[in-house]
């Protein structure tokens, strides 16, 4: 999700040739494959998966990209080789398993006062599907990823929730409701991202580090030749199995935060649009991290608690909510 001043920019910089097509198939048998692996690797079965497919069904768009065009930057052979053979159970923590009650989610806590059991959140580990060495969903709204998260008897995650364990601790939230008062929705965002960005830039810092990184994580990518902007039929979702980077990975063990794909997170402008205290109506859209092509060109800023500025911004729920190539989701659950 660029910011359209610097779409040229972007494209002059990043459109370089790349060598892993994807195999021959069509988007519905990728997409069934990728049911079939949430089927086997993390039992997402039953109703639950049914309502799933009937949410990719009704996008016609997505899935782990256009196969047409995509060619991603590493194959899953590859990503299986780097985790000793087998990803899934390399990414295993029966830990974790036991306090979040789901496999490939990570608790969500501040290990300066708490331990992993005394979280009452996670988020999973992997962007969706959440399954370590497969390519991230992209294509979907923000709306579809709420649903699919419901589906799956979780949540869209609140922007605090995704910043914390980006950051390595989850904190109280402290959205400025007050600044939102009596605003549009831009102009809402604009005012409490501007009180935000500034009380956190002093300690800014990436889900690996204290300073910017390349070569840590999955972005070094490109874009399509034919993507100067947007579009299914010109822009490859050019990304790298999940989990490929080891390194790339939060205190909390989170992967992905950075890179691969940008992840759609709900902004509440008031409490009672927090999915973390039961909301389902949920705030605005919120864009997290950033792409696979950051080790080549930084299109905005992408720390911790860094938030955007109202980029293609809708209420979360809104049928119009955006969709693109590089941008996909993750989702939390309350565990207690």
């Amino acid at each position: 999700m660029t910011h359209p001043l610097k779409a040229l920019a972007l494209a002059a910089a990043c459109i370089l040739p790349l060598a892993q097509p994807v195999a021959a198939q069509s988007l519905a048998e990728a997409n069934a494959q990728l049911f079939e692996e949430l089927r086997s690797v993390r039992g997402v079965s039953g109703a639950r998966l049914e309502r799933i497919k009937a949410i990719f069904a009704r996008s016609g768009f997505m899935g782990q990209g256009n196969p047409a065009i995509t060619r991603h930057a590493m194959s899953r052979a590859e990503c299986n080789a780097r985790a000793g053979g087998n990803a899934v159970a390399a990414y295993s923590n029966r830990q974790f398993e036991r306090i979040c009650g789901a496999k490939f989610m990570a608790p969500l806590y501040d290990p300066r006062t708490q331990h992993p059991e005394d979280a009452t959140a996670c988020i999973d580990q992997f962007e969706y599907p959440n399954i370590p060495c497969t390519y991230p969903v992209v294509w979907v709204k923000a709306k579809e990823a709420a649903e699919i998260c419901a589906a799956e008897g979780k949540r869209l995650c609140d922007a605090h929730e995704w910043e914390g364990a980006c950051a390595g601790a989850l904190t109280p939230p402290d959205y400025r409701f007050d600044l939102a008062a009596g605003m549009s929705a831009s102009g809402a965002v604009n005012r409490m991202r501007a009180a935000h960005n500034a009380k956190y830039a002093p300690s800014k810092q990436w889900s690996y580090g204290a300073n910017f990184r390349r070569g840590v994580c999955a972005q070094d990518s490109a874009k399509s030749p034919s993507c100067p902007g947007g579009g299914f039929r010109n822009c490859g979702s050019n990304t790298y199995p999940t989990g490929a980077f080891s390194g790339c990975t939060s205190p909390l063990k989170v992967y992905d935060i950075n890179g691969n794909a940008a992840e759609h997170m709900n902004l509440p402008l008031s409490p009672d649009q927090m999915t973390s205290r039961g909301s389902t109506s949920l705030g605005v859209t919120e864009m997290k991290g950033s792409w696979f092509i950051w080790d080549k060109y930084q299109a905005h800023p992408d720390w911790c608690r860094w938030r955007a500025p109202y980029w293609h911004g809708s209420r979360v729920m809104s049928p119009g909510s955006h969709e693109n190539y590089h941008l996909g989701f993750r989702c939390c659950k309350t565990v207690r």
